[in-house]
């Protein structure tokens, strides 16, 4: 049993490919085999979680998910423990796995209550698994789930998925099931780590019921949970020049403040050379707190010798720089603005498009509104599928692709979409994102392919607000200090 968090990389799989997983394992292993060990690490786990507790609430549902949690009551029952169960199924209307659940648990003298306990130590959710329909729950069920999120009521440790949460997507039902836990059998689910799956899922745990240890044994992932990139090296023998020249283009008129913020960013995250172009004409050409970085007319920057970051602050302005900056820069991140102009304009989508054709770097990094409107659909219909809306604008526009939000997921031609790690809440401040854009271009200035380039900044970007130390908000101008290469 692994805790997952941000170390190391892990691969996720869909429902499809974990139903296909489980069946190649089942037929290589005796009957109820999987529901056995299923039953044993959940056991385990609550042990662990609650080791000085005596009663746990098991709440099982009329699938298979309750039958793994029966199976956790025969051993908690068996370590003297009281669980206490809770099933809405019936024996003669249950998959046979689960039914030889029941009977093994009735054997073992488990306890199976109509109501909720009125006092537990921990609760077990084993309601539903990766088979249920995303609808909110009724009747009985939905009595059982407020019992377990009731204020003041004990940990909850959910049985593969949280109750509600799609495995896929990370889309939920319910927002208010939170589990404190989560113990994700057989393989992590990417749905566990964008939209609401990281505020429902608490921290996840993984157990593959002993399955093979080597990757290859297994197909290729869904996507990538990310780990952290390698530490850059920077040779004695290098110079400014080495680590590529930076130009960042926005700030219009009220809104210089984005792409100075942007500039900054690409700066400390190791740019060899920064300028800023800024929309506002009537603008000083001079960053007193930060003099490193060069001001200069828009006009005067060769967009084929820089990597370019437009867009942060642009306003209506940066629609005049597209035409150039989609035709001309060698590598070129796209962000805000530039991309809610890029969202009107069929031509300028044209031009985007015509990059990938000619080899040339680009990165796409929208929030969700701004996907929802390269697409023409709603923040809901992305937030209700980011794994696919990130690869859906990978095929319509050729580049790579940054849908951010909790769980970032960065996607790109050819290559499996990575779902970030890091991150908290206090990212959700005001200039943040031109923070995130400045690294990626500065990666993308140094030579790091786009894809790399970008999941890598995400990553770091994250782990900055992971590290925060101050107990106030995060602020974006001291975060662009703290991001490195």
């Amino acid at each position: 049993m692994q805790k997952i968090d941000a170390t190391a990389c892990h691969p996720l799989y869909s429902v499809a490919a974990t139903r296909r997983i489980e069946q190649d394992r089942a037929a290589a292993l005796p009957a109820h085999t999987l529901m056995r060990r299923a039953g044993l690490a959940v056991a385990r786990l609550a042990l662990a979680l609650a080791p000085h507790g005596q009663r746990y609430w098991i709440a099982c549902g009329p699938g298979n998910n309750g039958g793994d949690g029966m199976e956790a009551a025969v051993h908690l029952q068996a370590w003297g423990k009281q669980p206490v169960v809770t099933w809405l199924g019936r024996p003669d209307h249950t998959p046979p796995d689960a039914r030889a659940s029941y009977r093994r648990a009735v054997e073992a003298g488990v306890g199976f209550a109509l109501t909720p306990p009125e006092n537990f130590d921990l609760c077990i959710d084993a309601l539903l698994g990766i088979g249920a329909n995303l609808r909110e729950p009724e009747g009985v069920m939905a009595q059982w789930i407020n019992a377990m999120h009731a204020p003041g009521a004990a940990p909850v440790l959910a049985l593969d998925l949280p109750t509600g949460l799609d495995a896929d997507t990370g889309a939920v039902a319910l927002r208010r099931v939170r589990a404190r836990h989560t113990l994700s059998l057989l393989t992590l689910k990417p749905g566990l780590f964008t939209a609401h799956g990281r505020d429902a899922a608490g921290t996840v745990w993984l157990d593959p019921l002993e399955g093979p240890d080597p990757a290859s044994d297994l197909p290729t992932p869904d996507a990538w949970l990310s780990g952290p990139p390698a530490p850059g090296t920077r040779l004695h023998a290098s110079h400014k020049g080495s680590y590529g020249d930076v130009a960042i283009v926005g700030g219009a008129a009220g809104m210089t403040g984005a792409a100075l913020l942007a500039a900054a960013a690409a700066l400390h995250g190791g740019a060899g050379r920064v300028f800023v172009g800024l929309l506002d004409a009537g603008t000083r050409q001079v960053d007193t707190t930060r003099p490193e970085l060069m001001l200069r007319s828009v006009d005067s920057l060769d967009f084929r010798a820089l990597t370019l970051v437009c867009g942060c602050g642009g306003g209506d302005a940066v629609r005049g720089v597209l035409p150039r900056a989609l035709s001309s820069a060698a590598r070129l991140v796209i962000d805000a603005d530039a991309i809610n102009a890029i969202a009107q304009d069929t031509s300028l989508q044209t031009l985007l498009s015509a990059r990938a054709r000619r080899g040339l770097a680009t990165v796409l990094t929208p929030h969700p509104l701004e996907a929802a409107r390269l697409l023409g659909s709603s923040v809901a219909q992305v937030q209700a599928a980011r794994l696919h809306i990130a690869q859906e604008l990978v095929q319509r526009f050729g580049c790579c692709v940054v849908l951010k939000g909790s769980g970032t997921v960065t996607a790109a031609p050819a290559q499996v979409p990575v779902i970030n790690s890091t991150g908290n809440a206090r990212l959700a401040s005001a200039g943040t994102g031109d923070v995130l854009a400045g690294m990626i271009g500065a990666r993308l200035g140094a030579g790091i392919d786009a894809f790399d380039a970008a999941w890598q900044a995400v990553y770091r970007h994250g782990l900055a607000a992971d590290e925060w130390q101050s107990s106030g908000p995060l602020v974006a101008s001291e975060l662009a200090q703290r991001v490195y290469l």
